[in-house]
């Protein structure tokens, strides 16, 4: 399917959830690992303000990706975040949504309000 990139210029995203590893198979505690390096992957949650509006979404970035210092709540910049929508069927009904990943995710620092 089609990948879009997400222009974060213009936007706040703080981090909402710390790093995790991203789990391929919850049965079996299988980790799941990038298709084309084999990398294992993490998933982080944040909330993306722009323009008034917000979003809490979940991402996933590389296990190299994760940089030291990512704390609950700061801002965060997620170099390379493209969103890709998706679909499937589970359990005889159609399921359809957007997963978000990134090259990875380093602490920011808070905007500056204007005439501060």
């Amino acid at each position: 399917m089609r990948t879009i990139r997400v222009q974060t210029s213009g936007a706040t995203i703080l981090l909402t959830e710390a790093p995790e590893p991203k789990v391929r198979d919850r049965q079996t505690g299988e980790r799941a690992k990038d298709a084309v390096s084999g990398e294992p992957l993490m998933t982080i949650g944040v909330v993306y303000i722009e323009e008034g509006e917000s979003s809490l979404i979940k991402v996933t970035v590389p296990e190299s990706g994760v940089a030291e210092g990512l704390v609950l709540g700061s801002p965060v910049l997620l170099p390379g975040l493209i969103a890709r929508p998706w679909e499937s069927v589970f359990n005889g009904q159609q399921r359809h949504g957007i997963a978000y990943r990134c090259a990875a995710v380093t602490p920011a620092a808070f905007p500056v309000a204007a005439g501060a």
